[in-house]
């Protein structure tokens, strides 16, 4: 039976440039929460957000050819650029006809919209578009960017299913491996939304916090006083593998992606469904792909963005699938630290689950002070501090606005 390995990973995010920034600053708890310096918030309601910062992307990409692409596409060529020399990745000896990109993105080219409809209005309506607009706004344009820098031949695709779009396109990646379409497949996802719509549309649906007097503070999964998410941007990149292939080249292996469940809560276009049933769907749908029992899982990532109805939703869920080991069975929600990343969250949590297994080591839930009286006292959300464990199996669950779930499980490699 074929095998899927993690050979590779890159990120840049709101707690790093690269995947040791991120991990270091992750488990020791900081806040990537800022002030938004990217465009004038004085009229919005939400002044903050959990943004990159000091990144130089022209170390990655000529700037000639930044200028011809949305950040979103950036970010996706920085994570895939670490991704590919993390995995060994060479042009010249791998198969380009057996390897593919699968990425993801909820929004896309936001970034360009914005600022070419914000300039076409203050100029009297004189269409002045660039003429990379339509290429720099379209959502498959990162993962056409990958396949065209590496040269990459096989399958190639974008995933969008708003918050789960990067989990989705790992699942997508693991099961094209599994059938015997593909030795290698780069999996992530990029998301670069914070501008003037995205703001300003999350606002209006009352989603995200505004919290600006602490804004470092304001992201706060399953506390009694959150008050919505906080956006976050960046990209995160997997190199999944073959086993055999990773063997035969002498891969350096991180763990073995064994599962992954999809559902749809089929619910509400926004709230999650109150007894989390599309989320127990996909998570036993995963644990029984892996061939795992619920005491076998070590860590989940939950979803949690900090939602006033979401995250009790999330604990109901775990609780009842893993009513029997909720006493040995640790949570987290790193978006406390990095923010929601929307489209690319699922893969950079997925990274934090990797990582977690490589250090024995669960990140925490930040900015935690009082739990949720609708959340069950007995679940261990891993409260402010990270925590020395084994971490044999780590789950990692994504939910998007249109009822869409995935979820994923890493393994400890045997």
């Amino acid at each position: 039976m074929r095998r899927v390995v993690v050979t590779g990973i890159g990120t840049v995010n709101p707690l790093g440039n690269n995947t040791n920034d991120f991990w270091n600053n992750l488990i020791n708890g900081y806040s990537g929460a800022s002030l938004i310096d990217s465009f004038d918030t004085t009229h919005f309601k939400t002044k903050f957000a959990c943004q990159i910062k000091n990144l130089d992307v022209t170390q990655y990409i000529e700037k000639a050819e930044a200028r011809k692409l949305d950040l979103f596409t950036q970010y996706a060529l920085v994570a895939t650029d670490q991704c590919t020399k993390d995995a060994g990745f060479d042009k010249e000896s791998w198969d380009l006809e057996r390897m593919g990109v699968i990425w993801a993105t909820g929004i896309g080219g936001v970034r360009t919209i914005d600022e070419g409809l914000i300039d076409y209005a203050q100029n009297n309506s004189i269409p002045r578009f660039s003429p990379f607009f339509i290429t720099k706004t379209i959502p498959n344009m990162a993962s056409g960017h990958i396949t065209i820098r590496y040269g990459i031949l096989g399958l190639s695709y974008t995933i969008i299913s708003a918050c789960a779009s990067s989990n989705s396109a790992i699942a997508d990646a693991y099961n094209y491996i599994l059938l015997g379409k593909a030795n290698a497949i780069i999996a992530g996802g990029s998301e670069a939304a914070i501008c003037e719509s995205p703001i300003g549309g999350f606002s209006g649906a009352r989603a995200l916090s505004t919290n600006n007097e602490n804004y470092q503070s304001a992201s706060k999964p399953f506390d009694k006083d959150r008050d919505g998410f906080v956006m976050g941007e960046g990209a995160g990149a997997i190199m999944l593998e073959e086993y055999e292939h990773a063997i035969k080249r002498g891969a350096k292996i991180y763990c073995e992606l064994v599962g992954t469940g999809m559902a749809s809560d089929a619910f509400h276009v926004t709230a999650t469904h109150p007894d989390g049933l599309g989320a127990i769907r996909a998570m036993k749908e995963a644990l029984k792909e892996a061939h795992l029992k619920p005491e076998d899982v070590d860590y989940i990532n939950a979803h949690a963005t900090a939602t006033p109805l979401g995250d009790p939703c999330e604990c109901k869920a775990i609780e009842t699938v893993f009513n029997g080991s909720i006493d040995t069975l640790h949570i987290s929600a790193t978006k406390s630290m990095t923010g929601h990343l929307l489209g690319a969250a699922g893969v950079v949590e997925a990274i934090a689950c990797i990582l977690a297994i490589k250090h024995n080591k669960i990140p925490p839930t930040i900015n935690f002070n009082e739990l949720d009286p609708a959340i069950n006292p007995k679940l261990n959300l891993t409260p402010n501090n990270a925590v020395d464990k084994e971490v044999k199996v780590a789950m990692n669950n994504t939910f998007g606005f249109g009822g869409h779930i995935a979820v994923t499980i890493f393994k400890k490699i045997e």
